[in-house]
């Protein structure tokens, strides 16, 4: 079975990272401009039993694709998520997301996804150039993704009212 991995050190804390993980529009903001995902349902965040929905498109054709979190846990210093495919294109798909602290002030992220194409080896072995290849760029994206949007500055808050007394 073909597996892909990614891993990224982001200058963030953990919190951060995990944080923007759970935000309720993580998909939307980590899907690429070029790929044509429509998320039709996220729920429950990273809780086991969450369940995420796509619409994706294979040249004009629609095609669903769920996935399941089957494993979410949470130390001081690592976390990680694993979600599985339950319907779409895979014969099999399951996705691992580690988050792992370093000195408190990076975390390091790594994306694993072990796959296989229905159809057995051929197909397997016909489509896991352009398979690696499409999962670097997305996930080349949405690492830099995280790091952008783990890394802003936060707003300057705004200062308390001055108050006179008169």
């Amino acid at each position: 079975m073909p597996t892909f991995q990614r891993t990224t050190w982001i200058d963030a804390p953990l919190d951060t990272v995990w944080q923007f993980h759970e935000r309720p529009d993580v998909l939307q903001l980590l899907t690429p401009p070029w790929q044509p995902i429509e998320v039709l349902r996220r729920d429950r965040g990273l809780d086991v039993g969450s369940r995420s929905e796509f619409r994706l498109w294979i040249g004009p054709v629609p095609l669903r694709w769920c996935a399941l979190h089957t494993v979410c846990e949470i130390t001081p210093t690592q976390r990680h998520f694993i979600d599985t495919q339950t319907e779409g294109p895979f014969l099999h798909w399951t996705h691992r997301h580690q988050f792992d602290a370093h000195r408190d002030r990076q975390t390091r992220l790594t994306d694993t996804i072990d796959w296989e194409l229905p159809g057995g080896p051929v197909p397997n072995a016909l489509g896991s150039g352009w398979i690696t290849a499409e999962l670097d760029r997305l996930f080349t994206h949405r690492h830099q993704t995280t790091q952008r949007h783990c890394t802003q500055p936060q707003p300057p808050r705004s200062p308390d009212p001055i108050r006179a007394d008169i």
